[in-house]
């Protein structure tokens, strides 16, 4: 579908584990109006695909605007996703999401408009890098904490795909023959840090005997599952087993972000993702107390930040997805700024506790 001549206002989704969030944005990245759903628990990749569409037609009757008249609207997706077709593929995080399913024209076909599909957490990371938190860098690795842990890369102020496959930094080995992983694997990062195994481990704790307020707050926030309000609302309550939940998930984190950092000697990590962002700097310092004696080159360490975007990093960074498509524009180059434009819509926009979410 041909997007080449049209008005310069995109639309962007960040679709999660737990929730869709959509955006539609002008030429500068000022958010004109966001839509916020839960993630559908059933239906498989079809009523995910419904739900998108739900959400994008919010977003634009927020601004003012109809989707067919959109330049085009980018997908940030978990999942191995082919960027040529708009394809995804083995999306575990996501509801009977069995084989291929072509998402991208999928949307195109109901919204009728362009529809690009990246992956999740590297748009996000193409957000930071830049229009937040990476903006001074050439090189970063973002990781994103939510229902997984995914990383992103920018290397040399580009991106770094590999194949198709890079940076699935939640499923780095920090533990040999160690937990069952949500996807199949023993060991994995994610098995210790990622939300969804983090909630089974206390369901299956909280069965043996021990006593938490997890559940019963996920009840009385008319919440399906642990999300990462409920996790950062029983923390605050001193909730033992959530305590050590999160000393456990950042432990492993520390190891499996050294691990890559020993590796790729980035100049910056950032840390999102729907529990990065809830737990906020506390964590992300605690994070960096956990990499340090797995570091190899501690005579130049990276520094490590929390996403300057928020909850909107992966919404923007799905509607860039657009700009470059459409345009043939090379990856982001983040220059210096005075803070304008999505870094500060992103600052104004309402937090979490204000939307209804399923964060």
């Amino acid at each position: 579908m041909e997007a080449v001549g049209r008005p310069p206002v995109r639309g962007g989704i960040d679709l999660g584990g737990t929730k869709v969030e959509a955006i539609v944005v002008d030429a500068d990245n000022t958010v004109l109006g966001s839509a916020r759903h839960p993630t559908p628990s059933t239906g498989g990749p079809e009523a995910v695909a419904a739900e998108l569409i739900k959400a994008v037609t919010g977003a634009c009757q927020g601004a003012g605007v109809e989707p067919s008249s959109l330049q085009g609207v980018g997908i940030g997706s978990p999942g191995v996703v082919d960027e040529a077709t708009g394809a995804v593929s083995t999306a575990r995080n996501l509801p009977d999401w069995e084989g291929s399913f072509e998402l991208g024209a999928t949307l195109s076909r109901e919204l009728g408009t362009p529809v690009f599909v990246g992956n999740d957490v590297q748009v996000a990371t193409d957000a930071e890098f830049a229009l937040g938190a990476g903006r001074p860098y050439s090189s970063l690795l973002g990781v994103m904490w939510g229902t997984g842990v995914g990383g992103g890369l920018i290397l040399d102020h580009k991106p770094w795909l590999g194949r198709g496959g890079a940076g699935e930094i939640g499923h780095m080995v920090v533990k040999i023959d160690g937990r069952r992983c949500p996807c199949g694997r023993r060991g994995c990062m994610e098995a210790y840090a990622g939300r969804a195994a983090m909630e089974a481990r206390a369901r299956s704790r909280m069965e043996k005997g021990d006593k938490t307020d997890l559940f019963k707050l996920m009840k009385e926030r008319g919440r399906t599952k642990l999300t990462s309000s409920v996790w950062a609302r029983a923390l605050d309550r001193g909730d033992k087993l959530t305590i050590e939940l999160l000393d456990e998930a950042v432990e492993a984190l520390g190891a499996g972000i050294a691990s890559a950092q020993n590796l790729l000697d980035v100049e910056a990590i950032v840390i999102g993702g729907g529990l990065g962002v809830r737990l906020g700097e506390p964590f992300v310092r605690r994070i960096r107390e956990a990499m340090w004696p797995h570091v190899f080159n501690d005579a130049h360490p990276p520094d490590v930040l929390l996403a300057g975007l928020g909850d909107l990093g992966g919404a923007l960074g799905a509607a860039l997805l657009v700009s470059r498509r459409v345009e043939g524009e090379p990856a982001p180059v983040a220059e210096a700024s005075s803070g304008e434009g999505a870094t500060t819509a992103a600052a104004d926009a309402p937090a979490s506790e204000d939307i209804p979410s399923a964060l």
